[in-house]
């Protein structure tokens, strides 16, 4: 008796097994297949050792993209042709520069695009192109390797040379048997401030405390001060309150004298123009008064006896 067989749930997982298996070739290929993307090219005059097919394009450090082939120009064997696939919308404009990076020690290179400026327009295909070119421009090994070139070139050795001359001459010059006494002098010069400073060693230590010292008291001042000049403030503040006070008092004082000497005026006036006429008569009066007093006294004072006799008279002299 032959076992009974679910066809529906057997259909189903071959279906699965089946999606699974299209999912992981086209993950695998990394076709077009996962998102939409704009073709480039881009010409290398360097070697692109590390670089193969779906290595990373970036775009400033993202991930953009992926090269699709690599292989030399048809027209020009000296350069590389390689074909960028870049994720649609990345902003790749007229003056963005393709570039040969290299990771770490690995090996493995990467696209770098940089560049890219707000302004520049974005990057089209020109007449006789199949896609757009992206200028390139040299890696830091190519630039390296064309500077050690240089330098290692007959050329670049014999100005080498006699750069190293004239740097052994110049040296000799500075080194000569003046400059060489010099030099023994500022050393020994040296070395005795080094011995003066260690003889002296305790003294500037002590003179060192003595500062810590004193920045400790400054601090401690400064913080006394800060505590008393709030209180310092306020009395001046109530200082200033009272004289203001004192001046506001001042001049209802003043404005009320001012009244008191204009309601005074008339009578001032008539005391200036009556009375001091008179008072003046009167104290010349008292000056003859007073003169006359004077006399009468000075009189009584030589003859007492005149208050009760009168005044004698005087005595005729002969012939009178």
């Amino acid at each position: 008796m032959e076992p009974k067989v679910n066809y529906i749930l057997v259909g189903s997982f071959v279906a699965f097994l089946g999606a699974a298996v299209l999912v992981g070739i086209l993950w695998l290929g990394k076709t077009d297949y996962r998102g939409s993307y704009d073709r480039y090219e881009a010409y290398m005059r360097e070697s692109v050792a590390g670089l193969s097919v779906d290595s990373t394009v970036k775009y400033r450090g993202v991930d953009v993209g992926r090269v699709k082939s690599i292989t030399l120009r048809p027209d020009n064997p000296e350069e590389v042709l390689l074909t960028l696939d870049v994720v649609r919308g990345t902003p790749v404009k007229t003056d963005t520069i393709a570039k040969l990076e290299t990771q770490g020690l690995t090996g493995l290179a990467t696209i770098n695009l940089t560049g890219g400026s707000r302004d520049a327009l974005s990057l089209q295909a020109q007449t006789g192109q199949v896609y757009p070119v992206i200028k390139t421009g040299p890696s830091l090994f190519f630039r390296l390797d064309e500077a050690v070139s240089r330098l290692l070139s007959e050329e670049g050795l014999a100005q080498l040379l006699v750069d190293l001359d004239s740097a052994a001459k110049g040296a000799a010059k500075v080194l000569d048997e003046d400059n060489r006494i010099l030099l023994k002098r500022t050393i020994k010069d040296l070395s005795d401030v080094a011995q003066t400073v260690a003889t002296h060693k305790t003294q500037i230590e002590q003179s060192l405390n003595g500062a810590a010292k004193s920045a400790d008291n400054l601090v401690k001042l400064t913080a006394s001060l800060n505590e008393q000049v709030p209180t310092l403030l306020a009395g001046l503040n109530k200082s200033v309150a009272a004289l203001g006070t004192a001046t506001d008092e001042l001049a209802r004082t003043s404005k009320a004298v001012g009244t008191v000497v204009n309601e005074a005026r008339p009578e001032l006036q008539q005391f200036t123009r009556r009375t001091l006429p008179e008072a003046g008569q009167l104290v010349t009066e008292l000056r003859q008064l007073t003169g006359t007093l004077n006399r009468v006294a000075r009189e009584l004072e030589r003859e007492p006896s005149s208050l009760m006799f009168g005044r004698k008279t005087p005595s005729r002299g002969p012939g009178e």
